[in-house]
């Protein structure tokens, strides 16, 4: 079955609506994780993006991934699997907005890649405006193949992480300073 690539404008309501989402995976999952990040296009503001708000939820343990997954499906998240072999397993749950939950293990690449990448965005308007036109071309592009819209944005996503890696090695090296001094 196709999956539909709908971009929507920037909701303001989607921090609020990941904060809620937050406090409920918190509820649910409680000492099985040990973070719930915020990651995807629904994390930077102004940033257009599907209706749809992406979280990583980074386990304590990778041992935990069985019985986190357990508390998610009981809840109504319908499992989306381990589809690049990197250890995280997702879920959807449909509504407006909906969410897509990653279950991460500790110190996963995935994920700090999607921390990255939002970072990245966040800090550079340009950059997320050209991410912003991509999406809009390959939705219109891909407009029934979510799994290609995704892919074709691959290669930015790997551009972009490449030089905010190195804008972080650089940033660690430099002598911390009070701005009041």
């Amino acid at each position: 079955m196709p999956t539909p690539v709908e971009i929507v404008d920037y909701d303001p309501s989607w921090p609020a609506c990941f904060a809620e989402a937050a406090l409920r995976l918190a509820a649910l999952l409680g000492d099985l994780v040990v973070s719930i990040d915020h990651v995807g296009s629904t994390a930077v503001p102004g940033l257009a993006a599907k209706p749809l708000i992406d979280i990583d939820a980074t386990l304590r343990s990778a041992a935990d991934m069985p019985a986190a997954s357990g508390h998610l499906h009981s809840w109504g998240y319908e499992p989306r699997g381990s589809r690049h072999g990197d250890g995280v397993w997702a879920f959807l749950l449909r509504g407006e907005p909906g969410q897509r939950v990653y279950l991460c293990p500790p110190d996963n690449e995935t994920h700090r890649k999607r921390m990255l990448f939002r970072d990245r965005l966040r800090a550079n308007a340009d950059l997320a405006v050209q991410y912003e036109g991509l999406k809009y071309k390959l939705a219109l592009e891909f407009r029934l193949d979510g799994d290609s819209y995704t892919s074709a944005k691959s290669e930015f996503i790997r551009a972009a992480i490449g030089t905010a890696a190195s804008v972080e090695t650089l940033v660690l090296k430099l002598p911390v300073r009070d701005g009041g001094q």
